[in-house]
Parts: structure tokens; C-alpha cells; sequence
């Protein structure tokens, strides 16, 4: 089977690194997550919200890669427009997740008491199966598209 679109290995490259930045940054999370938060709710939310802070920033550079001016997904749909729906449906989920991170951000802000450590690491724990299931169909399109394997970022 042909790739449907011809590889750009710049765009490629851009993805790949991305990819190992947010999957770095959902390690980090997760490892902040599950920190005990019990009798240390302040410090505990502190070092959730700097990750978030950083895992916000890093994925709006996944955005900018991939839907930006020259971005992956202009270069997909150049290529083969049968893959709109897939981009489509990627772009959408970059404004929700993004907006699920920008209120982490804002509920992980101090101070915090040990119920908001809770919803916080409910909601935080939500994010990184979000995170993890966008990346999977992320890299299914790059695959449909160009016929190879992105990479899982680690």
C-alpha cells in the first residue's frame, strides 16, 4: 500500500518532537498526579499547576505544528482532502483539550485545600485519557497519510 500523501520530513520531524515534548509532559503530570496530596494539598497543587503551566504551553506548540501555516495538517490535506474528516475531528479536539488544560491551570492555582486536590486529580487523570487517545489518532492519520509509524514520543 502506497502512502496517500508524500512524506514531508520536515513537518514529520516537527510532529515527532512535539509528540516526545506533550508525552514527556503527561509523564510529568501523572507523576504529580499521583504525589501524595494528603496534609500537603498547597505544595502538592503548586507542583501540579508548574506542570500544567508547562504541559499548557507545550501543547499549544503541538496546535501551532500541526494546524499552523505550513503545519502537518495543511501539508495531509494537500495531499489527499479524503482525510479531511480525520484532521477535522483533531482540530477540534486541540480546543477542548486545550481549554480542559487552561482550567487545571486555573483550578490547580493556589491556595488549595485537600477536596481541591481531589477534583483536581480526578480531572487531571481524565485529561492524560485524553491526551493518550488523541495522540493514538493522531498518529493513525500520519499513518493512513504517509504510511509510517510517528513514534509514541518515548
Amino acid at each position: 500500500m502506497e502512502p496517500t500523501v508524500p512524506a514531508r520530513t520536515a513537518e514529520l520531524e516537527a510532529v515527532r518532537a512535539r509528540r516526545a515534548e506533550l508525552r514527556d509532559a503527561m509523564g510529568r503530570l501523572e507523576r504529580s498526579l499521583a504525589a501524595p496530596a494528603s496534609g500537603r494539598a498547597a505544595v502538592w497543587a503548586e507542583q501540579v499547576h508548574a506542570v500544567l503551566v508547562e504541559m499548557a504551553a507545550d501543547f499549544d506548540e503541538h496546535i501551532e505544528v500541526t494546524e499552523g501555516p505550513g503545519g502537518l495538517h495543511q501539508a495531509i490535506l494537500a495531499g489527499d482532502l479524503r482525510l479531511a474528516n480525520a484532521v477535522n475531528a483533531l482540530a477540534a479536539e486541540h480546543s477542548q483539550i486545550a481549554a480542559e488544560i487552561d482550567d487545571l491551570v486555573a483550578g490547580s492555582e493556589a491556595p488549595a485545600i485537600q477536596p481541591d486536590a481531589e477534583v483536581v486529580r480526578d480531572r487531571g487523570t481524565n485529561l492524560l485519557g485524553r491526551l493518550v487517545r488523541h495522540r493514538q489518532r493522531g498518529a493513525d492519520l500520519i499513518y493512513e497519510a504517509y504510511q509510517t509509524d510517528i513514534g509514541g514520543g518515548d
